[in-house]
């Protein structure tokens, strides 16, 4: 998708982008855990993050990252880089976290 000067990548507004096909789909778990996650992390007697911030972080991805994501993926994306900021995780807290659920997950603990 090309970029017009001033306009963000998420800023489709008056661009061609075909039909919008409005048909639903089954969610896979791991989309449903996203959503679940962002629901307590904006909850009023948390508020972690604000649908602002969320908003912020995924407008703030580069035109590669926001074509090649998925919608939750983008969320996922966005929460992670606001929960750096905000000092709730570090990037080597999330970085031995993912290892430790790759080798779960390929069976090697």
């Amino acid at each position: 998708m090309t970029n017009e000067p001033g306009r963000g990548v998420h800023d489709m507004g008056g661009l061609p982008a075909g039909p919008v096909k409005p048909n639903e789909h089954d969610y896979a778990m791991w989309e449903r855990q996203v959503d679940a996650l962002m629901v307590l992390l904006i909850n009023k007697s948390r508020r972690v993050i604000t649908v602002d911030e969320l908003r912020r972080g995924i407008e703030g991805l580069g035109a590669g990252a926001y074509d090649r994501l998925s919608y939750y993926e983008r969320w996922i994306a966005s929460i992670t880089q606001i929960l750096i900021e905000k000092g709730v995780i570090t990037n080597d807290e999330l970085g031995r976290r993912m290892e430790a659920v790759k080798a779960r997950f390929e069976g090697t603990t």
